[in-house]
């Protein structure tokens, strides 16, 4: 069965019961759990449930690209795999930390968001390394019964679809799939129709964002970082913006996706999260969803 989350960074300086109760009242299945591993997992699925709601797959990030942090990064992948399981999830969004990351021209990450060039990217050395690492913890979180799902992000050291395939090419193992991000693929600049295809049958968990493409076009030209797109109003509501939906979505539903659809719309336009997250729903519903 498909289930339909909301992510909570639209909700800033909220108390957590209050933004729970609104993404129910939004009609939405769940909402991302925590990786809070010193906070029991019963308690966590309880409360979720007070409000009716589910915990959906959560979020691990690092810098698997560093060899300094490899053994870290590897000892926790266990831990992470049995806690998203105490959770009730099978998959994991695993994505590469980074923003501060300085690329080969002097800029930030953070600071090219939107705007990557090819001779911005990680070294072959470095991919090489987050290849053999990113694949090691895959393995590793297969082993507790859970699914590591890539998650390309703009404003880190994997953010367009070339840097994604580079990714892809040095990891190993197949226990690795994808849990891509329709509003990143767009605001990276490349097509999230296509990328989602060309990878469709390892897409396990899914963010939908949509992107103003106007406010996108803006600041492309103008070298935004990226605060400043976001400030601006990059990210749209669903049915708003540039992304086609239903060219996604229905071939992927056509394979028997029965994941996590995860709506996020980090800072909205409109008057309230609230609204903004009830007019995502609603579009989803109106592709009977």
């Amino acid at each position: 069965m498909v289930l339909i989350g909301c992510g909570q960074l639209t909700w800033t300086g909220v108390d957590g019961g209050t933004v729970m109760r609104e993404i129910a009242q939004a009609g939405y299945d769940g909402a991302p759990g925590p990786l809070s591993l010193d906070r029991p997992v019963e308690e966590v699925v309880a409360w979720f449930g007070e409000f009716g709601l589910k915990p959906a797959p959560s979020y691990f990030s690092a810098k698997f690209w560093d060899p300094a942090d490899e053994e870290g990064i590897l000892r926790q992948a266990p831990d992470v795999a049995r806690y998203a399981r105490g959770l009730g999830c099978i998959e994991l969004y695993v994505a590469a930390t980074g923003m501060e990351h300085v690329a080969p021209s002097g800029t930030s990450r953070r600071d090219l968001a939107g705007h990557v060039r090819p001779e911005d990217a990680m070294s072959g050395e470095q991919f090489t390394q987050f290849g053999k690492v990113l694949g090691a913890f895959a393995d590793a979180t297969m082993a507790e019964g859970v699914t590591s799902c890539f998650h390309p992000h703009v404003g880190t050291v994997i953010e367009t679809a070339a840097e994604l395939g580079s990714l892809l090419a040095a990891v190993s193992t197949d226990a690795l799939c994808l849990g891509l991000d329709t509003g990143h693929i767009a605001w990276a600049g490349d097509d999230p129709v296509a990328v989602c295809l060309r990878y469709l049958d390892r897409v396990r968990t899914l963010h939908l964002k949509d992107v103003n493409r106007e406010v996108r076009e803006r600041g492309v030209a103008a070298d935004w970082s990226y605060g400043q797109f976001t400030e601006a109003g990059v990210f749209a509501e669903l049915g708003e913006g540039m992304v086609d939906f239903p060219a996604i979505l229905t071939p992927l539903l056509e394979t028997g996706f029965d994941g996590w659809l995860i709506v996020e719309t980090d800072v909205t336009m409109k008057p309230t999260p609230l609204e903004s997250a009830a007019i995502s729903r609603q579009y989803l519903a109106s592709l009977g969803l």
